[in-house]
């Protein structure tokens, strides 16, 4: 028999959808990943909610011990505590996962509403939506949590590292605004890179001043500026953590957005095209005015070389190259 899925969650959505099975009187438990030794499946911070009805969106080990963490979930929304779960990751469930051996995973447990207080959660759902950057700081000891601003821990915020301190008992979730990306160019390409960016954690915006290309027939509900892509980009706002992909292969609209970008603080910037239509798209950018810096900055012809052909390859091998600039790869 298939069983066919009824509803569908937002994998990136975690924090915001356990704030609305709690509002909606459903009940939820969001797990966190704390600590990782060895090859554990999930870096620390990972999260994972748990509704009452014992749905679930997110991981905090890639399938090894989501069963485990689920029933433990359900009985602290009968009975509100705050737990701390460890798991050793076995090395055949490591290797079912994509591991060479096993680790090691420390997986806070929290009921909303009854440990963590639903306006702490508001708050950090809140700041995801505004793309405020905040920390989510809870006392392992005593239970005491509150939220922190970028201050308290810079070099955390700055490798979008959650963790614990090194008191022992001090954990740091980091909500960082996600990452973004710009495309210039409603081609094919971007009709997959889109859906898949998105589905890698990337908030995405559709840059194509061309009716025709960048229609919803064509991009079904996706958010699409029809605006020349200089002043689209000024509207969006470029800042470090956004990337911009031009496609169009027209340099009246690419190479507007390229200058754009490349004076921001875009961290990556690839535009399509072969290497001759790069050779003369240099040219472009020198007598734009553009240092030898700055257009250093650019990858072109975009994308990580692992010979791909069709629009999907070629959206992989794009998508592959940000999360490669993105991590320092």
């Amino acid at each position: 028999m298939t069983h066919h899925a009824t509803e569908t969650f937002d994998p990136n959505a975690i924090c915001e959808t356990a704030l609305a099975w709690h509002r909606a009187g459903t009940g939820a438990v969001l797990a966190t990943v704390i600590e990782t030794w060895g090859s554990a499946p999930r870096p620390v911070g990972s999260q994972l909610a748990i509704s009452g009805a014992g749905d679930m969106v997110g991981s905090v080990s890639g399938g090894c011990v989501e069963g485990a963490v689920i029933t433990e979930a359900l009985d602290l929304i009968a009975a509100p505590a705050m737990k701390i779960l460890e798991f050793g990751v076995a090395d055949e469930d490591a290797f079912a996962v994509g591991l060479a051996c096993g680790g090691t995973i420390r997986v806070l447990l929290e009921p909303v509403g009854a440990i963590m207080p639903e306006e702490v959660l508001a708050q950090i759902v809140a700041s995801r939506a505004a793309r405020d950057p905040v920390a989510y700081v809870v006392n392992l000891s005593t239970g005491a949590r509150h939220i922190a601003g970028t201050d308290a821990f810079a070099q955390r915020f700055a490798t979008d590292r959650s963790g614990v301190e090194p008191d022992g008992e001090t954990f740091v979730a980091v909500h960082n605004p996600p990452v973004r990306l710009a495309v210039i160019g409603a081609v094919h390409i971007a009709q997959v890179l889109l859906p898949m960016a998105r589905i890698a954690g990337f908030d995405v915006h559709l840059i194509d001043p061309r009716g025709a290309f960048a229609s919803g027939l064509r991009f079904p509900g996706e958010e699409i500026s029809d605006d020349w892509p200089d002043a689209a980009l000024d509207a969006y706002g470029l800042d470090a953590r956004t990337a911009v992909v031009t496609l169009s292969h027209d340099p009246k609209l690419d190479d507007p957005a390229v200058i754009r970008a490349l004076t921001s603080e875009a961290f990556y910037v690839g535009s399509l095209g072969s290497t001759r239509t790069h050779a003369k798209r240099v040219a472009r950018l020198h007598e734009a005015g553009l240092s030898s810096d700055d257009i250093a900055r650019l990858h072109a012809p975009v994308g990580l070389k692992i010979k791909a052909q069709s629009p999907a390859e070629i959206a992989v091998s794009i998508l592959a190259q940000i999360i490669a600039v993105m991590r320092g790869a």
